[in-house]
């Protein structure tokens, strides 16, 4: 059943950006997990056609930051004008009149996910670029204190030990290894952190990379937690010699203290624990996974 633009809640939505635009078509981009995203086309009052994309944070999402689509709208807008390779944020409604929650309204950047491990050596020096050029930002400058503190966040997450600890990612032997060494020295300025640098948040057209998206898990802390994180995801999706070479061009880049990038590592090693099972559909493909993963906290292990 097609909705009137009077019915539809999209309809609605564009007319608040434009009130003599008119929605032609809406539909929902697969893929997102932590927030519903919907790309819309319209014509604008200026006879333009023009597409766009909705994005409505999810419940753990809004209990964690009940704020978190004006965060991500000022954040975007500050990184937008900052150069970065980000999506322009163009609306925010608050005003709960057309869903239950907020929303923004942001560009819609025309490009493509890519996990084609021959295509890694094109694709992560620029993912170190871009990682790096994060990073250099000045948090201060552009007025990020409203985002969460990333070691206050992980101090939260070692208060309380799961009662029931994932073996096949090995788990208790994280946790424990942590424990002994938490918290981390805090050896590097605070830097602005994406939160989850990995290849299914870039986007990329004719060999370059277009856009970061999904910017929710934003904070301000170490940046090697940035850039372990990113080693985990590369190493899964490219492999071995891929996460060196990223590792490499970050660091050619980033003259900062890397002692402490074995503990993020291993943090970041945890973040998958009881719930890679759910994020992996192939049980051959999840093996996989846990093998890598197995490998590279053995790694860090011998590197603390």
């Amino acid at each position: 059943m097609t909705l009137s633009q009077e019915n539809n809640p999209f309809a609605c939505v564009v007319k608040k950006i434009d009130p003599e635009a008119m929605l032609l078509d809406s539909h929902a981009l697969k893929g997102g997990v932590s927030a519903q995203v919907t790309v819309l086309e319209a014509v604008l009052a200026s006879g333009e056609r023009k597409k766009m994309i909705v994005r409505r944070h999810g419940a753990n999402d809004l209990r964690r930051n009940p704020h978190i689509a004006a965060d991500e709208f000022r954040l975007l807008r500050a990184l937008h004008a900052a150069g970065l390779a980000v999506p322009e944020p163009y609306y925010l409604d608050q005003s709960d009149e057309i869903f239950a929650s907020p929303y923004v309204v942001i560009e819609y950047v025309e490009g493509e996910t890519i996990f084609a491990p021959a295509q890694a050596p094109a694709l992560v020096p620029q993912m170190a670029t871009h990682l790096a050029s994060i990073h250099a930002l000045d948090p201060a400058r552009l007025d990020l204190a409203f985002l969460p503190n990333m070691q206050q966040t992980w101090n939260e997450r070692f208060q309380t030990r799961p009662a029931t600890l994932d073996d096949t990612l090995s788990e208790g032997r994280i946790r424990d290894a942590l424990a002994a060494v938490w918290p981390p020295h805090q050896r590097n300025p605070p830097a602005l952190l994406h939160g989850d640098f990995w290849p299914g948040n870039l986007l990329w057209r004719d060999g370059q990379l277009a856009a970061i998206v999904d910017w929710e898990d934003a904070a301000l802390g170490d940046p090697l937690c940035d850039l372990a994180n990113s080693r985990l995801e590369i190493l899964w999706a490219f492999g071995r010699e891929a996460m060196e070479e990223f590792t490499r061009c970050y660091q050619a880049l980033r003259t900062i203290d890397y002692s402490d990038l074995p503990v993020w590592d291993l943090c970041a090693a945890l973040r998958p624990a009881g719930q890679l099972s759910t994020w992996i559909a192939d049980p051959d493909k999840e093996r996989k996974l846990q093998a890598s993963h197995h490998w590279f906290i053995t790694r860090a292990l011998s590197q603390l």
